[in-house]
């Protein structure tokens, strides 16, 4: 509990010399009368009267502090915060062919690229993220959302084989534009992620890159892969499922002109912390707009202390002229 006038209940020190005058008083006794003997006097019953004659005094002193508290304005204090965020609109273009199964990430680049991918959303509070899925073709595994729970199970149940292999970088790119292209915030990007080279889709990516330009969208590239060769899947004579070395290809150069085009950037990640290097780099050049506002709510708790003065007063005022009333 605060006090709006804290010096006022510098009062409060009266309340010492007042109980050392009434005590002193006690002590010395009132009007004398001589008699004889007082043996009659103290076998005499004692009645209520006799207990409650110090109590007016003490409801007095009480009335007295209870008004100092309720004139020094106790208050509560609460503490709010209001936070508005002018966010970015933000799509990530995920490569999902069979090739992103390859183990020279832990414990593959298309599981790699998804936990990267989920701490960068639980870092952009404030952004609405949408997630495209491309192989073969492309589809949207989620529309713009600030819901971060739901993005983050959506981006789990990613995984490869869910359309006909191949990488049509061109069509991914593509489908995430769409998705910004009714977009009105202040910025919209693309992060595109392939470990590969276009070979399928029917739109080009350095045409799609164009289209991106004209609508104000940004585009980051990210080639997956390590340098020289990596362990791939593929499948054997008996229909199963192994791994081989297979040399690593990355159309670098499309990559670098669709960030060129658009304003971004082109990174090559060769491994896990490289990659998670990417996304935080991504993470400092996007920030988001958020302004915090605190302020405090004040709440006025003086009426409970005057309400309480005055009903020791008048308990005091009753019980001096009702209980305790005197003669003249």
């Amino acid at each position: 509990m605060l006090f709006h006038s804290p010096h006022i209940l510098w009062l409060l020190v009266l309340l010492v010399p007042a109980i050392a005058y009434y005590l002193y008083r006690v002590r010395k006794g009132g009007a004398a009368l001589r008699i004889s003997s007082v043996a009659g006097v103290l076998k005499a019953p004692r009645t209520i009267r006799y207990y409650l004659r110090h109590v007016p005094f003490v409801l007095r002193m009480a009335a007295f502090a209870l008004l100092v508290v309720a004139l020094a304005r106790p208050q509560t204090a609460q503490h709010n915060t209001r936070t508005s965020a002018e966010g970015i609109d933000i799509m990530l273009a995920l490569d999902v062919s069979g090739s992103m199964l390859a183990r020279d990430f832990k414990p593959d680049r298309l599981e790699a690229a998804k936990e990267v991918a989920g701490s960068f959303i639980s870092d952009r509070y404030g952004d609405r993220i949408g997630l495209v899925a491309f192989a073969g073709e492309a589809f949207t595994q989620s529309p713009l959302t600030s819901d971060q729970s739901t993005l983050l199970t959506l981006l789990g149940r990613v995984r490869s084989g869910l359309i006909e292999d191949g990488t049509a970088i061109g069509n991914g790119l593509a489908t995430a534009i769409n998705r910004l292209r009714e977009s009105d915030a202040r910025s919209k990007v693309i992060i595109l992620l392939t470990d590969g080279v276009n070979n399928r889709g029917e739109i080009a990516p350095v045409m799609a890159a164009e289209i991106a330009r004209e609508l104000g969208i940004r585009v980051y590239t990210i080639g997956v892969g390590s340098r020289g060769t990596a362990p791939t899947p593929a499948i054997d004579m008996f229909g199963n499922m192994t791994f081989v070395q297979a040399k690593v290809e990355i159309d670098e150069k499309t990559l670098q002109q669709i960030a060129d085009a658009t304003g971004g950037q082109y990174f090559r990640a060769t491994d896990n912390e490289k990659l998670q290097a990417i996304y935080d780099e991504i993470n400092r050049l996007e920030k988001s707009k958020v302004e915090v506002n605190d302020f405090t709510t004040y709440t006025e708790k003086y009426l409970g202390w005057l309400l309480a003065a005055i009903a020791a007063l008048l308990a005091e005022f009753l019980i001096r002229t009702l209980i305790l009333k005197r003669i003249p």
